[in-house]
């Protein structure tokens, strides 16, 4: 498990877990996750970046922000954080609900990102999902299920983010889950997910102005997210890598560390 801390950034508790020394990477995370779901990863780039894991405000233990919860929103709150950190620029690695944010937040603002890695994320709404994210989207079961079946949601997780067989340890699963059976924190995702479907037909617009360098890393066997947003992201925006990982599941950056720390540090420092 990373060690973290609380800071107050706005007049707002903010976790966090910081490692290593060099150019700053953040790490963006989804739901039901938190900043521990890098608890695997971030180690491993510590040795070559400053890593910096964070629970989204309104996730985890940070407290909510005001204010609305597209993606839009959520890299204007990523920005506020790097400018309360004071970092001039920033490389970012954005996974399933991380994603479209650090999209966002590289076209907003290119004079403050260095480069960009996206992994398994829900990037254009007209391509394939699950069946399970199919009916939430369609019929906005979302709020529902998120108050009403928590468990249900968490455990579906636990069985369609891995590989069978392997599960997360009981420390792990305990943090993320203590997180997301508080209602503030799923009052907050059912926001979060209204605003991302609401935004979704807008995003590709934003991913053809990005400028840094860019890389779709994916799990081929993601159960959720198939690899055509990957390769589609890949012809989107210009001149972007496409890497796919075979076998990989959805937490690729949990039980595949060691893979996914060597393609992405590949990518982040081409000429090391």
């Amino acid at each position: 498990m990373l060690p973290t801390r609380i800071e107050s950034v706005s007049g707002k508790q903010v976790r966090l877990a910081c490692l290593g020394d060099g150019p700053p990477l953040l790490l963006l995370h989804g739901y039901p996750d938190n900043l521990q779901i890098w608890c695997e990863l971030a180690p491993q780039l510590a040795g070559q970046f400053h890593v910096i894991a964070f629970d989204w405000p309104g996730m985890g233990q940070s407290e909510a922000w005001p204010g609305g919860a597209t993606p839009v929103h959520m890299a204007d709150r990523l920005l506020v954080l790097v400018d309360a950190w004071k970092l001039a620029k920033v490389s970012l690695l954005g996974m399933d609900m991380g994603g479209q944010p650090a999209l966002a937040f590289a076209a907003r603002h290119p004079e403050r990102i260095e480069r960009l890695v996206v992994m398994n994320s829900l990037l254009f709404g007209d391509e394939p999902t699950s069946w399970e994210i199919r009916v939430l989207r369609r019929f906005g079961w979302n709020r529902l299920i998120l108050r009403y079946g928590p468990r249900l949601v968490f455990r579906r997780a636990m069985r369609t983010f891995l590989p069978r067989g392997i599960r997360l340890p009981d420390d792990l699963r305990a943090d993320l889950w203590n997180a997301f059976r508080r209602h503030a924190v799923r009052r907050f995702i059912s926001k979060m997910c209204a605003g991302y479907q609401g935004t979704l037909p807008s995003l590709p617009a934003l991913y053809r102005q990005i400028g840094c360098p860019t890389m779709a890393l994916w799990g081929e066997a993601d159960a959720h997210f198939p690899p055509v947003h990957a390769l589609r992201l890949g012809q989107s925006v210009p001149g972007a890598q496409v890497s796919l990982i075979p076998g990989a599941h959805h937490w690729m950056a949990w039980y595949m560390a060691d893979i996914v720390a060597e393609r992405v540090t590949t990518f982040l420092q081409p000429d090391r």
